[in-house]
Parts: C-alpha cells; sequence; structure tokens
C-alpha cells in the first residue's frame, strides 16, 4: 500500500476534525502537520493520502480528552459519506451482494481499518478487520482507528437496514480499554480483547436482510466503477491514474478543470501538464476518456435521455455531447442502446 499516494477523500478526516472542534480543540491543531488545511476539508476536489489520516488520527489521540472521541466521529460517518462506494452499498440487490461488493472494494474509499473477511458460523456473522493505519495493537493508533470503524459500520448498518440495527459482539487483539463501557452503546452480545484477531459479529435477524433501497442497474455500474478504480490502487504514483480515479469518483458532479486539479495536486498547470505528457496523455485525453466510458454504461444500462447524459457529464447541451460521442467512437449515441 502506498502511503503518500493522495487518492482517498478526506471524510474520516473532517469527521475527527469535526469531533474534536465540539470539545473545544482548534481544526488547525487537529490537523497540525497533515498538509491540510481546514478549507481542503470543505472542498470536493480534496484528495488524501493514507500517510495524511495517520498524522491526524495521531494528533487526535494525543489531543482527545473524551475516550468516546474515536466512537464519536466513526458515528458521523453515514452512508452520504462514502460516495460512489456506498451508492453500491444501499444499492445492493441481495444480502450477498451487499456483503460480497463490501469485502471487494472498501479499500476504494480508504479504510482506517476494513472487513477482508467474512464467515458465517449460524445466527452469526463474522467479520475479520484490518487495521491499516498501524500494526501494532498496543499503539493507542491501532485502537483509535478500530474504533472508528466500529462506530462507523453501526451508523452504515443503521442507514442500510433501519435504525434498530445493532451490532452483536467484538474480539479484538488489543487489551481491554479503560473506557470498555462505552462499546455497550455499539454492541449487544459479547466483548473480548486480547484476541488473536479483529472480528466484528453481526448476529440474526440483520444478517438475511438487504439494503433498503436495491436496485440491480444502478448496483452494477457502482460495481464496474469500483472495478476500474480498485484495478489503478496499486499504481498510486502515477499522475494519470490519480485524475481518471478522482474523475470517476466526482461523479455525478461536474468535472474540474485543469487548474482545479492543479490546486488539487498542489501543482503549478502546467508541471501537471508536463508530468502527464512525460506519461503520453494530457488531462484533455484523460477527461475524454472517462466521459466516453461512463457515457457508454448510461446508454446502455440505463434509460436516461442524451440530454440528461450530456449534463451528466458536463456538456452545456445534447447537441455538444453527441459531436463528441461520434468522435469517440465513430458512432451516434442511439446506436449504443441495447434494442
Amino acid at each position: 500500500m502506498n502511503f503518500d499516494a493522495r487518492v482517498y477523500g478526506p471524510q474520516r478526516i473532517a469527521a475527527v476534525v469535526a469531533t474534536l472542534a465540539e470539545d473545544g480543540v482548534a481544526p488547525a491543531l487537529t490537523l497540525a502537520d497533515s498538509g491540510i488545511d481546514e478549507d481542503a476539508l470543505r472542498a470536493s476536489t480534496t484528495r488524501v493520502s493514507y500517510g495524511q489520516v495517520v498524522a491526524v488520527f495521531r494528533n487526535a489521540v494525543r489531543l482527545a480528552t473524551d475516550p468516546a472521541t474515536a466512537l464519536r466521529a466513526g458515528a458521523r460517518m453515514h452512508i452520504t459519506s462514502y460516495g460512489m462506494y456506498g451508492y453500491g452499498l444501499l444499492s445492493s440487490p441481495t444480502r450477498a451482494a451487499l456483503v460480497e461488493f463490501s469485502l471487494k472494494y472498501n479499500r476504494v474509499m480508504g479504510p482506517v481499518a476494513g472487513a477482508v473477511a467474512y464467515e458465517r458460523d449460524g445466527d452469526v456473522a463474522n467479520y475479520t478487520f484490518e487495521v491499516m493505519l498501524s500494526t501494532d495493537p498496543e499503539d493507542a493508533l491501532y485502537r483509535f482507528a478500530l474504533e472508528f470503524a466500529l462506530a462507523a459500520h453501526l451508523r452504515l448498518g443503521r442507514d442500510l437496514l433501519g435504525p434498530d440495527f445493532m451490532l452483536w459482539g467484538l474480539r479484538a487483539r488489543y487489551a481491554e480499554p479503560p473506557h470498555v463501557a462505552l462499546y455497550r452503546d455499539l454492541f449487544d452480545g459479547p466483548l473480548r480483547f486480547g484476541e488473536d484477531s479483529d472480528r466484528l459479529q453481526v448476529a440474526a435477524p440483520w444478517i438475511d436482510r438487504s439494503s433498503r433501497l436495491p436496485d440491480a442497474v444502478t448496483h452494477a455500474m457502482v460495481t464496474q466503477m469500483c472495478q476500474q478504480v480498485l484495478a489503478e490502487l496499486p499504481q498510486g504514483d502515477g499522475t494519470g491514474a490519480l485524475i481518471r480515479r478522482t474523475l470517476i469518483e466526482q461523479m455525478p458532479w461536474r468535472f474540474p478543470t485543469i487548474d482545479s486539479m492543479a490546486r488539487q495536486l498542489a501543482m503549478h498547470p502546467r508541471a501537471l501538464r508536463r508530468r502527464l505528457e512525460a506519461e503520453g496523455t494530457s488531462y484533455r485525453d484523460l477527461l475524454a476518456a472517462v466521459r466516453r466510458g461512463l457515457a457508454i454504461e448510461y446508454l446502455r444500462k440505463t434509460r436516461m435521455t442524451t440530454e440528461d447524459i450530456a449534463s451528466r457529464l458536463g456538456y452545456s447541451d445534447a447537441a455538444n455531447f453527441r459531436h463528441a460521442f461520434v468522435r469517440w467512437t465513430g458512432s451516434s449515441p442511439t446506436s449504443f442502446r441495447p434494442r
């Protein structure tokens, strides 16, 4: 994993900053030495690295006076915080599809602790977690990251399955914390510490429920987008790959200009152009490739009108979109519609 590649959204950092601000800690202190300022957290184009997340979370461990800080911060992570990954979860047509999607694509969002395995044992489902920010369970950062993830998964479960959703049990590698009583707000079942792995448990009837808003077409489209992003994650150092991911992740919002993209990457536009030229591409080519791929997906898998697709892809009118599509493919948009 590349800790320096700025390829993830800042939502987790923003949640920690907001939580500490409630306790009187200035955002500048929480963001110290991270290379991020408060304005960047409000910008839709901001992308951060794991290294920056580690810096902010370590600051939080040092600055927090409330033992529930990580749990409170994780509880801010509503499904809308997860971008297209959240859409994929929400649109999962079955419970099995939801589990498969969550395990396969959670890396798209850069989790601080992500599920890597699922196993069902009767009426209990076990999700094995991997903490991404630290490998030492005695490190305070390790526990902070896992607590954040546990609370975030409780919030996500309630958004997906209903407000009554509860987690069942927990097995954690670290020793029982002094504030273990706070865990009872998250779990109905047994809590075990000093284990050989980190496991989150969900019990019946929740393990057989699917999302409240299933949509097979949307789920298939988002899955394809996540596949592309996931395939490029190991190439985090490539500027072109980074820009493609950013463009796709920002859907359905309008695409940024090259000047906006350069500001996000802390580069001068001329420097960005030169770097892309060295990789044999350009911002214009990357934007066209992303638009072309998304346009074909919309035409083949949705009933969106040409006008709607043009607007979604940032074109001023349908005519401009049609001209561009013919230039890309040699065919009209209509020819890509299923018969």
